[in-house]
């Protein structure tokens, strides 16, 4: 398993170079940053558009990407590489690659006419079409697109005419070709083009979908042209509000014929435009910066969602209930179509825009669109990542939440390095390749000085002093080493023979030497790497542990006492730059890239058996040493640096319970970000912390439930009122509402107050109808609000908001926020509701009576805790198990909030808050600390194992368990059983037969286990499982215990040549009971693979069992059929329901299960970093043949891979590695 551990990602944007360089299909889409390619899929469960992968083989700039019309798992791609690829998304592999092709592939489109074809074109032609597989498969030049006059721009196919192909060029001309008729060549240039040389070029072109014939046409400066590729004529010239706008992107929408939408250059304005006028029928201010492309997407289903309605009349009267229109409201004069619009700016924020409901349902703001050569954490702020970039900008991220939350202006060419500047100063130094140096103060947006002493020489490196605040060193290929004041004057200038790159980069080597400079002599000299080194970084604690970056794609981490290298990181898809850590938080290392992302990445497990000394209490000499001590060669790892000192003397300080405040301070320091210091802040609340002495920052995480709304209000206060403009106007009212208005006017001068309503619903006029709606009754009122509740939900309407909460209906409107993934809105309405800011509106029925508030406050209650639960699942499934335990931390669940840091296997935090919790936790934590335990025999630390066991009550059988296992000499065997206060092994062998002679079974292979013969343990455990399981009325619960003391054989003695029949059942009786457990535990992903590897050990192995393969196969189908109701997700076909033989089969099973005893530990195990693309090696799990995502773990050949998760939820239940070969599985 990898000693380094992903927790942390920034997506690169999307590149502002090429046109086509974004793509959707189906619930997928997809953009381009310089290097990969990013694919979004759309998570139904929770209705938002999650990363799913990152595609990277080209070396060079991508041109264009196409998403196969015909297969939505299918695209290609092309590159400056003169390559174009064909991926399987679903697969995440290259199926087809076409290199070595004659010009860059500039524009590239998937051949309509054909199912498996790709056209591309560099600049004057020809256009070539790779036929993928077939037996034409092969690269054929089309007969006549080729031979241009002017560059080709843009090209798209005619989806409704097979063959029919249009080129947009640089001129501003557009040349046409169809099978069987006459090419047209550089036509229907702008009219105001004509007869001149002036270029305009054509920067956007789509055919009609429903046509053979007509096409939009945008040109840079003359804007946009319905044309007829027939007659040659320009239908519609459509008119922008000022000559200064241009477009340069535009898209149908596939959902409303004759409708098309544009994105403004300048401005990020979206304008919804119809053929049938000449100016945009709306539009949309999205953002600040101006569009790059945008594609538009059929809207995915929504999560079903249902509203009672009451019954409709079938006749119509004064009272009966009108139908309203869909999508129209009184101040909505335009309805929007349903869709989406995937948005790519020039600053490289990328998005999904609902149109119908004119909201994003995601957005990410920025994002470098090209490498990145440098990161730094802020001095004073180990949450704030800067970053620099080939692409002229400096950007600031907040590694907690993973957004962008300032950009440098830009335009600086390259920046090579920046450096913060010392303390609390908000100013960060950058080095560029043309405009020398700069400092840029973050707040105010600007930059505040410039130095240019190198010239136009690139400045690779720059260094503000931390001693010094006033002094900042540049270094530059022009050979010199400056250092200036910040004001600009020249303090020392140093010449070199050669470029300097600076003390942190190597010069084009290979290797990494380690000089000492005291004795000026190079003490090592790391070889693995494969191309030259340009990241360096030594860690601030562990003072032998150095992490390098290179161009060969890894990191390694090397061990400098020996040489040794401990682990290599192959995620990034391109060469790494920089390196770096924050001193307060020295195990969490972020990394950038040529590949356009940074990194984040946790070092604990390098320094496991320090994390546990902390936990288990042990001095401090055993944590904390000095550096001389700690370089010591076969020294375990001790914390040398500042910040471990510091928290001794935090700790220090205190007399009372000093061991709570060491575990939480060192937790801080150790845990990497992402809700760490959250979670400590809601136990700190729970133990009954003074509100003041919360952290400033408390109120933008998970808040418990008794300051969420008292926060949200004072935010709210806070907040001013920013109106957003809109521009254009709407269609005019058809005939039919005239008269329907008339009429309206008449029932309300006649007194009928209810048709007149009624009539008002009709029109779409709710606020009308509404507003008079009481002088009928306030229960008629009520029914009308709910049905304008009601409607705005099926139109997906953020106008519901107001309507629910004037009639209390916190139901309806909690579950609109959840259906739209919106939990975090959602759990605050329930948590108003629960403090009682939203009564229920009480309409007293006829006879007087009313229901108790209590009831309402219970209901409310019901309601905060499912939101609680839906939020905490959606963290947990998106790697943040830490956040998940926030969540009902929040809501004082102790028990769920232990049971997510477990499945999460976040064990030292899980026993760090246990312990500080307490009573309430200790059922939990004692289960994280037998897990611990097992972690620590697989590794050399025996008494660090038996430590924590001892922290645990009733713990005899666990230390049996331990040392049973422990591979020692006799002498180094009885030493453990006596720190275990167990007897010496001598003894155990006479206590093993007393047992025996008694009848007492696990007695008896306890002491046997104990002995020097512990294989005697072996048949009398295995009978008295076989026993059991012959008859009919047996529990998992009787049988599991003695399986599970049995596993704890030494290894060597179970693979003796002697006790293979003995192993063989062991293996066979532990996999089935592992897959019952596996049911129990809800291990849907290795249920299958449980009954599959005992089948399998059943047929190939010579064993007497009382089980048979067509039982087990029964057993597995029963499962599958009784539980399938449960996972299908609406969307899907019907299932079929299961037989009565199975029902019984699983109503047998389900007897033998039992409840799991410890709450909340039901439910798959999902470790941080599962849901992260990497581009690392592609594994298959050989549990269940699929593409491993996340976290790999290797079993003991060093070839068989299986996810971590697996890997963790086998362990739990089966202790056995899947190969069979009785070897044990330790993956925590």
């Amino acid at each position: 398993m990898s000693q380094v551990r992903q927790v942390g990602l920034l997506a690169a944007g999307c590149q502002p170079w090429n046109k086509d360089v974004c793509a959707a299909s189906g619930d997928r889409f997809a953009y381009c940053a310089t290097l990969a390619i990013y694919i979004y899929q759309l998570d139904h469960r929770y209705n938002e558009f999650k990363l799913h992968a990152i595609m990277s083989e080209h070396k060079k700039t991508i041109t264009a990407i196409s998403w196969c019309p015909h297969n939505p798992d299918l695209f290609a791609s092309g590159s400056t590489d003169n390559l174009v690829i064909v991926w399987n998304v679903a697969e995440q592999k290259v199926i087809a690659k076409l290199d070595h092709i004659k010009g860059t592939p500039a524009c590239l489109g998937w051949c309509w006419n054909t199912d498996d074809a790709v056209a591309f074109v560099s600049q004057k032609g020809p256009l070539l079409i790779w036929t993928i597989a077939g037996p034409d498969s092969g690269v054929s030049a089309h007969k006549e697109a080729h031979s241009f006059v002017s560059d080709i721009c843009i090209f798209r196919w005619n989806t409704q005419k097979k063959g029919k192909v249009v080129f947009g060029h640089m001129d501003g001309s557009i040349s046409i070709f169809q099978p069987g008729n006459k090419h047209q060549k550089h036509v229907l240039r702008p009219e105001s083009l004509e007869g001149t040389d002036e270029e305009d070029p054509v920067t956007a072109l789509e055919w009609d979908p429903l046509s053979t014939d007509y096409l939009l046409v945008a040109n840079l400066h003359h804007g946009i042209r319905l044309l007829d590729s027939e007659s040659l004529y320009c239908i519609t010239t459509f008119s922008f509000p000022t000559a200064a706008v241009s477009v340069q992107c535009l898209a149908w929408v596939p959902s409303a014929p004759g409708m098309f939408i544009t994105g403004d250059s300048q401005v990020g304005i979206l304008r919804i435009w119809n053929v049938s006028r000449t100016t945009p029928i709306d539009n949309f201010k999205l953002k600040k910066t101006g569009f790059h492309c945008l594609h538009v997407v059929n809207s995915p289903p929504k999560k079903k969602f249902s509203v009672r309605s009451p019954n409709k009349n079938h006749y119509t009267s004064s009272t009966s209930e009108a139908d309203p229109p869909p999508n129209a409201t009184q101040n909505q004069a335009v309805s929007l179509p349903p869709g989406h619009v995937v948005c790519c700016f020039l600053d490289g924020g990328v998005g999904l825009y609902d149109m119908a409901a004119r909201k994003w349902d995601f957005l990410r703001e920025l994002g470098h669109v090209e490498t990145i050569f440098d990161c730094k954490f802020k001095p004073d702020d180990p949450n704030l990542l800067a970053t620099a970039s080939y692409d002229g900008t400096i950007k600031v991220w907040d590694i907690n939440t993973l957004t962008a939350l300032y950009t440098s202006p830009g335009n600086e060419g390259v920046i090579f390095a920046l450096s913060w500047a010392p303390g609390d100063s908000d100013c960060i130094a950058g080095a560029t390749s043309r405009n020398g140096a700069f400092i840029w103060d973050v707040q105010k947006g600007k930059m505040i000085q410039r130095f240019n002493e190198h010239g136009k020489n690139g400045i690779f490196y720059i260094a503000w002093s931390h001693k010094d605040s006033k002094r900042i060193a540049t270094c530059s290929g022009d050979g010199f080493c400056i250092i200036r004041t910040i004001d600009g004057k020249l303090l020392h200038k140093y010449k070199h023979p050669a470029a300097v790159f600076g003390c942190d980069w190597s010069q084009n080597n290979n290797s990494i030497r380690i000089w000492d400079y005291t004795q000026d002599a190079c003490i090592n000299i790391l070889n693995g790497h494969t191309a030259p080194v340009r990241g360096l970084m030594w860690n601030t604690e562990i003072p032998y542990l150095l992490i390098s970056g290179s161009w060969d794609y890894t990191i390694k981490v090397w061990d400098t006492r020996d040489g040794v290298c401990l682990d290599t990181v192959y995620d990034h898809g391109a060469d790494v730059y920089g390196l770096t850590c924050h001193p307060s938080r020295p195990f969490t290392m972020a990394s950038c890239s040529r590949d356009s992302t940074v990194r984040l990445w946790s070092l604990i497990p390098l320094i496991t058996p320090l994390q546990i000394n902390i936990l288990a209490d042990r001095s401090w000499e055993e944590i904390i040493g000095n550096t001389d001590n700690a370089i010591k060669q076969g020294t375990p790892p001790l914390l040398c640096g500042k910040v471990s000192r510091d928290v001794k003397q935090e700790a220090e300080k205190l007399t009372c319970n000093p061991h709570v405040k060491k575990l939480r301070l060192f937790s801080e320091c150790l845990s990497p970000p992402g809700g760490s210091d959250n979670l400590w802040n809601l136990v700190a609340v729970i133990k009954g912390q003074d509100d003041s002495l919360l952290p400033q920052n408390y109120c933008k995480g998970m808040m418990h439930s008794k300051h969420l709304v008292k926060f949200k209000t004072s935010e709210a206060q806070e907040l001013t009122t920013i109106k957003v403009s809109k521009f254009g106007g709407g269609i005019g009212a058809p005939t039919k509402e005239k008269k329907l208005k008339e009429a309206a006017e008449i029932h309300l001068r006649l007194g009928q107050i209810q048709r007149y309503c009624e009539l008002m619903v009709e029109l779409g006029e709710w606020d009308k109808a509404l507003s008079i709606a009481p002088g009928v009754s306030v229960k008629y009122w009520r029914k009308l609000m709910q049905r304008r509740a009601d409607q705005l939900i099926q139109e997906d309407k953020d106008d519901v908001i107001p309507y629910c909460i004037a009639i209390g209906d916190v139901k309806k409107l909690v579950n609109f926020f959840v259906s739209r993934g919106q939990l975090k809105e959602a759990l605050l309405v329930a948590q108003a509701a629960c403090e009682g800011n939203m009564q229920p509106l009480h309409v007293s029925p006829p006879n007087g009576t009313s229901c108790s508030d209590d009831i309402y406050k219970e209901d409310f209650n019901e309601i905060l805790h499912k939101v609680i639960n839906e939020l905490a699942e959606w963290y947990f499934q998106d790697g943040r198990a830490v956040l998940a335990a926030c969540c009902h931390l929040a809501v004082d669940d102790i028990e769920l909030a232990m049971a997510y840091l477990i499945r999460g296997n976040e064990l030292e935090l899980a026993v760090s808050v246990g312990t500080v919790l307490g009573e309430s936790a200790a059922p939990a934590t004692h289960y994280a600390l037998q897990l611990l335990a097992r972690k620590c025999m697989m590794t050399p630390m025996w008494n660090l194992a038996a430590d924590l066991l001892l922290m645990t009550p009733d713990n005899e059988v666990q230390l049996v368990k331990l040392c049973a296992f422990y591979p020692g000499c006799n002498e180094e065997i009885n030493d453990l059983h006596k720190k275990c206060n167990l007897p010496p092994v001598e003894e155990c062998i006479l206590l093993a037969e007393k047992a025996h002679a008694d009848g007492n079974v696990f007695e008896t292979i306890k002491y046997y286990l104990l002995s020097q013969e512990p294989e005697k343990a072996l048949p009398i455990g295995i009978d008295f499982v076989k026993g059991c399981i012959s008859s009919s009325d047996w529990s998992v619960d009787t049988v599991f215990p003695v399986l599970d003391l049995l596993s704890f054989i030494r290894t060597e003695k179970l693979l003796l040549h002697t006790c293979t029949t003995a192993r063989n059942e062991l293996l066979i009786l532990c996999g089935y009971i592992g897959a019952l457990l596996a049911i129990r535990r809800q291990y849907q992903s290795i249920v299958p693979a449980l009954y599959e590897y005992t089948s399998q050990l059943l047929k190939r192995r010579v064993v007497s069992v009382p089980l048979k393969i067509e039982h087990l196969s029964e057993e597995l189908n029963a499962w599958r059929a009784c539980t399938q109701s449960a996972n299908q997700s609406s969307e899907e076909s019907p299932y079929t329901p299961p037989s009565d033989s199975q029902r019984t089969i699983y109503e047998t099973l389900l007897k033998r299960l039992k409840e799991e005893p410890l709450k909340g530990i039901v439910g798959p195990d999902y470790v941080t970093g599962s849901n992260l693309p990497s581009h690392s090696d592609i594994h298959i799990s050989c549990l269940t043949g699929l593409k491993i995502q996340g976290p790999v773990y290797f079993l003991e050949d060093g070839k068989s891979t299986v996810a971590l998760n697996d890997a963790l939820m086998w362990a739990k239940v089966n202790p056995f590695s899947p190969l069979g070969t009785g070897i044990r599985l330790n993956p925590f």
